[in-house]
């Protein structure tokens, strides 16, 4: 046999070879496309609301009672003249100045607390401007009046203070004066104004302020307080 046979008997050889080792290696499959258009799962949305933790060291929510407003005398409607009647509905606060939702307020800060709770008996044109009861940790009441000429009477009753003091404005005690059926001590304010203090210092006490009247009005404001009963 000549050298060119020889060549291409090789070259045919090799031939099957390759395609013999061909045929037994294993293919590799190209990377499908998915036909989906959503992202992939590692992906962030803006949208995405987390799940709320459920932490074992966060308190339980209080129980304690909220505070209660009083409501505002809707429309400017002035308080009652003293010793007018108000509705049948009114129960035990019926002297209460205002109209009849701030005596059901003063009705249910009475029942709410353990302590006598005293409302204003005021003339015409005094309204009631804001107010809060709290039944719980002892309990107070805080209720604000405005008057004519700018005048305003404050009432803080209850566990309202913590200090010595009473929580009573800077002034110079005057003597005695008359907290509705109680006796007070008379503060002349030294910001202008006048205040009566029933056991200042101790853990319930009663507080009025009034400013923009004289001593005699004011004092007369304070002895009109009535106690608002069960």
């Amino acid at each position: 046999m000549d050298t060119r046979s020889i060549r291409a008997s090789l070259l045919l050889v090799g031939l099957f070879v390759a395609l013999l080792v061909g045929a037994c290696l294993p293919s590799t499959a190209s990377p499908s496309t998915t036909s989906s258009g959503s992202p992939p799962a590692s992906a962030s949305s803006s949208d995405t609301q987390a799940v709320p933790s459920s932490d074992a060291s966060v308190e339980p929510a209080s129980q304690e009672p909220q505070a209660s407003d009083v409501p505002v005398d809707s429309g400017g409607a002035p308080s009652a003249e003293p010793g007018a009647s108000a509705s049948a509905g009114a129960g035990p606060a019926a002297a209460c100045s205002g109209t009849d939702k701030n005596r059901e307020f003063f009705t249910a800060a009475a029942t709410a607390v353990k302590w006598t709770v005293d409302c204003a008996v005021l003339p015409s044109g005094w309204f009631v401007e804001s107010g809060q009861y709290r039944g719980s940790g002892g309990g107070w009441v805080q209720i604000a009046y405005k008057g004519p000429g700018g005048a305003r009477l404050e009432l803080h009753e209850g566990a309202f203070c913590t200090t010595a003091d009473g929580c009573v404005p800077a002034g110079t005690d005057s003597g005695n004066a008359a907290f509705g059926a109680a006796t007070g001590t008379l503060v002349k304010l030294d910001s202008g104004g006048w205040a009566i203090v029933v056991d200042r210092g101790k853990a319930v006490s009663w507080l009025i302020v009034g400013t923009g009247l004289d001593q005699a009005t004011f004092q007369r404001l304070a002895a009109a307080l009535v106690v608002v009963g069960a």
